[in-house]
């Protein structure tokens, strides 16, 4: 039996039941799930070394095991840095302004789009969207300038213009 039929037949055989246990440990399933995964995905990297393991599912469990307890450690850190630093800021604003903004945006083209949410978003300077962009200076004075004024065209009330040409459309009757 090769190494990797060896794997695949301890998978089919012991998936379940280390899953049932992690989940003991866990609390969670996906957590349970994940973590004998991460188990069987290192046992691929040096499956040489695994065939020659004389208990090979309990070697697969102590590493799921160990896995499921580190990323618990992590998650608990990063709470606590996160209780630390206070709520989330609001959630966006919803006024039509602000969605026709948003709309607009996405209408303009990728390098424009980023440029002008990097600068005045983000308030980076243009040395700094141009390092983060990976292009020069002048490409990004470029399309700043480019990408204000297609917004600027976006952004142009329509019933503004619509009533105009019909005031001129009754001027010329």
């Amino acid at each position: 039996m090769s190494d990797g039929d060896l794997i695949s037949a301890l998978y089919a055989s012991c998936f379940r039941r280390l899953v049932v246990q992690l989940y003991a440990v866990t609390g969670d399933l996906s957590e349970a799930q994940e973590a004998v995964q991460e188990a069987f995905t290192r046992a691929l990297v040096s499956p040489r070394r695994f065939a020659a393991l004389e208990n090979p599912e309990a070697w697969l469990r102590r590493v799921a095991v160990n896995w499921a307890r580190s990323r618990f450690r992590r998650r608990r850190v990063l709470d606590g840095l996160l209780r630390r630093i206070g709520p989330p800021p609001a959630v966006a604003d919803h006024s039509p302004e602000h969605l026709a903004l948003l709309a607009a945006l996405r209408e303009l083209p990728a390098g424009q789009r980023h440029a002008l949410a990097l600068h005045y978003l983000v308030d980076l300077p243009v040395d700094e969207v141009a390092h983060t962009l990976g292009v020069s200076a002048g490409t990004v004075k470029s399309r700043l300038s480019r990408g204000r004024h297609a917004l600027a065209a976006l952004l142009t009330d329509t019933t503004e213009t619509d009533e105009t040409e019909t005031r001129r459309i009754d001027a010329r009757s």
